[in-house]
């Protein structure tokens, strides 16, 4: 086993693109999760009157540094501003100074605004900073996607394991279920839920496991179907295995293949789906920064170059990443080649 997956991965790296849609890819994700360092209203760090502050882990309130409202201290008012520049004082922000729900007061253009020196990708409609929604954005996608092609992978194999090894009424049951619920209107669903009860990601998640574990089933069982008849299978049926452990041990270790290949595509087919319910209206609540909500309001304003562009570029080149890596991985376990 050690050396297959070795002789795997020698072949996986030996496609250049493949190689650096991966490490791009890895790169980016791993970036965005630090994404209230690299971009937030907060300083990371702040020396006031030879006190050390940490207002990305600690909210402190106005009144501590001397102000009068007992609120949160918003770090780009005048006041806070003018104490910072005071002598001795210090305060180090990120490289974006500004967070997902930032809004700019003190933009001379209307919203939403060009890119500029506060605002490196300009605003949306509201105000908000379109990079800090890029960036948190795209990792609440990722892990949306993650979250749900982790959910659907155990279902899928559950019922295609089950379907693929017992055979017989078993399988004929399961597959006449699965053929009705797969005729269910999905997206009518998600039009009746989200009118009967508040959006947020982890009604999406529930209601798209429902149905995102279907086309994997058929995967699984297919190999099981073809597993079960092996002959190390049907010698460890002979030594009195029991059917638990000859699907654990022998069959699912082999038809891991399917499942692999399947999940970058699986990925970026999350992704999508996240986008274009919150495209739609259908997603996350309004507030939450979303790639597609960002495409909306690029939609509604088309003279706003800037919130479709930089949106449509993050998009694309995260799914193109994602098929890339689909491929070779594909490529990479291919017996054939």
């Amino acid at each position: 086993m050690k050396e297959r997956s070795k002789a795997i991965w020698l072949k996986y790296k030996s496609s250049k693109r493949n190689l650096y849609s991966l490490y791009i890819f890895s790169f980016l994700f791993i970036l965005s999760i630090f994404a209230e360092v690299i971009s937030n209203d907060k300083p990371l760090l702040m020396m006031i009157e030879d006190k050390l502050y940490i207002p990305l882990v600690i909210d402190y309130k106005e009144t501590h540094f001397g102000g009068v409202f007992e609120t949160e201290a918003d770090y780009k008012d005048d006041f806070m501003k003018d104490l910072i520049n005071e002598k001795n004082n210090w305060a180090i922000f990120p490289l974006n100074p500004n967070s997902y729900n930032t809004i700019n007061l003190n933009n001379s253009r209307p919203n939403p605004a060009p890119p500029s020196l506060d605002n490196y990708l300009g605003t949306d409609d509201r105000g908000r900073d379109v990079l800090a929604r890029l960036i948190y954005g795209f990792r609440l996608s990722v892990i949306f996607a993650f979250v749900l092609t982790i959910i659907a992978v155990i279902i899928g194999i559950f019922f295609g394991a089950i379907q693929g090894y017992f055979v017989g009424r078993t399988d004929l049951f399961l597959q006449r279920f699965i053929e009705i619920w797969s005729s269910m209107p999905e997206l009518y669903l998600l039009i009746i839920f989200s009118s009967l009860f508040e959006p947020s990601l982890s009604l999406l998640i529930i209601l798209l496991s429902l149905f995102g574990w279907i086309g994997l089933s058929d995967y699984v069982r297919a190999e099981f179907l073809k597993g079960r008849n092996m002959d190390y299978v049907i010698a460890a049926r002979t030594m009195g295995l029991t059917n638990y452990q000859i699907i654990i041990r022998h069959i699912l270790p082999n038809s891991m293949i399917s499942v692999i290949t399947f999940l970058p595509f699986r990925i970026s087919g999350a992704i999508l789906i996240l986008t274009s319910l919150d495209f739609l209206g259908l997603g996350v609540p309004p507030d939450t920064p979303s790639l597609g909500e960002l495409l909306s309001q690029g939609k509604e304003n088309i003279e706003a170059w800037w919130l479709s562009l930089t949106t449509f570029t993050v998009l694309v080149g995260t799914l193109l990443l994602l098929i890339f890596i689909g491929e070779g991985i594909r490529e990479s376990m291919d017996s054939r080649s």
